[in-house]
């Protein structure tokens, strides 16, 4: 007889790995970010420069977590979840900080943090059915929004041509913006439909039907 056969399901691999550890990193450097970016209320540009640069290092975790977790088969629940609360969370932390330093809008940063926020609680909501991974478009949104985020943290008064630096990283901001609100709306239509399609609803509707014929 074959060893391999009566074997059963491979094992789930396990949320104590690199992919979720690189994760847990990026939120464990949010705070350390806020810190140096409203450091003397911006105006260093030696302070602007090291929230860049921690800026950039969480934001690197971002794809490699995700890439490393693919190529090992390590992709978990738990990363599912906590991969996008991780980037809510350090762009959350920049817009706010970049507001609070008259940087971005105000208006600008409640649009985007009220959608962030308010996908982040529907993907709770309806974890029971189903956990919802990051689309193509809420990727292409946190990249965009990443990218305006890093440009406007960094000490572009050093640059030359600062106000060009300074027009572009809010063209791509405009940009982040459109795509972030209807990414958030293609990710209610998935929300409910995986809510309606689900297992747990199947069985929930099989045994109100099964109670109809009694």
């Amino acid at each position: 007889m074959s060893p391999h056969v009566g074997e059963g399901p491979a094992p789930r691999p396990t949320d104590w790995n690199v992919p979720n550890a690189l994760t847990v990193l990026r939120i464990l450097l949010v705070p350390v970010y806020g810190v140096l970016l409203l450091h003397d209320s911006g105006a260093q540009p030696w302070w602007r420069f090291w929230a860049w640069a921690v800026f950039a290092v969480a934001a690197l975790t971002d794809g490699l977590d995700g890439k490393l977790a693919r190529s090992r088969g390590q992709v978990t629940n738990f990363g599912k979840v906590a991969d996008p609360i991780a980037d809510k969370a350090l762009t959350g932390m920049a817009f706010i900080g970049l507001s609070l330093l008259g940087d971005i809008w105000w208006w600008v940063t409640v649009v985007i943090l009220l959608r962030e926020f308010g996908i982040t609680l529907m993907r709770f909501i309806v974890i029971r059915h189903g956990v919802m991974p990051a689309g193509r478009g809420g990727k292409l949104k946190t990249m965009l929004q990443t990218f305006s985020l890093g440009l406007l943290t960094f000490p572009l008064s050093v640059l030359p041509l600062a106000e060009v630096w300074r027009w572009g990283a809010y063209g791509i901001l405009a940009v982040a913006l459109v795509v972030t609100v209807v990414s958030g709306v293609d990710y209610v239509f998935k929300a409910v439909t995986l809510r309606e399609t689900s297992a747990r609803t199947r069985a929930r509707r099989a045994r109100r039907a099964a109670a109809k014929r009694e």
